[in-house]
């Protein structure tokens, strides 16, 4: 098979993807995440129960799909930043490039976390989300020369908390109902690492 119908296919399940989680969305809202089963979602997407299993494995997966593409940005920002003076500064200028991806329609991303941040489920599977971004966030931290420091716990340490950083960052905005300046809350989430009366300027990890 030629790599074009390849990429076409992964176009349209990618579509599909995206058309079923929004309708499975409205009705996590309407219904409450753990009310609702994979046959009320296929019914609501007007899909057999077996065609919306091939598409998302768990409901978890169906409210966190906007979150799949986040590690991959993250590291296209480490490699387009690999002259950076600092890995802290660094991975704060990638989680802006998540932030701004993620925030694209203000309200629904609203809606997401706030129902992420309230339901056990779903925040657990987010942190498993998170762990399989960081090694290959690690992997870009120790393989560019700006990197101060090749030890492999240093890297971990680093990519660890930015992730945390996104988590929180994304939390406090949802909790004031996207009014504040998203911008600030990362400049201060990434500041809480820096070294005191230097904050902005470097950071010990």
């Amino acid at each position: 098979m030629c790599a074009a119908s390849v990429g076409t296919r992964e176009i349209s399940r990618h579509a599909v993807r995206a058309e079923l989680a929004r309708v499975a969305f409205n009705r996590f809202c309407l219904t409450g995440f753990d009310e609702v089963t994979f046959a009320d979602l296929a019914e609501a997407a007007g899909v057999s129960r077996s065609t919306f299993l091939r598409y998302f494995g768990t409901k978890e997966d169906v409210v966190l799909f906007v979150f799949d593409p986040v590690g991959d940005v993250i590291t296209d920002a480490l490699d387009a930043d690999q002259a950076g003076e600092h890995d802290w500064d660094r991975l704060r200028n990638a989680v802006e490039a998540a932030v701004t991806f993620l925030v694209r329609d203000v309200q629904e991303l609203v809606t997401i976390v706030s129902l992420v941040d309230r339901t056990p489920a779903l925040c657990a599977r987010l942190r498993e989300k998170q762990a399989s971004w960081q090694p290959e966030i690690v992997a870009r931290l120790r393989g560019t020369g700006s990197s101060a420091d090749g030890s492999p716990v240093v890297a971990n340490v680093r990519a660890a908390a930015a992730l945390e950083c996104l988590r929180i960052v994304l939390g406090q905005w949802s909790a004031s109902g996207g009014q504040e300046d998203l911008g600030n809350v990362l400049d201060t989430a990434f500041a809480a690492f820096s070294t005191p009366g230097r904050q902005g300027t470097e950071a010990p990890l």
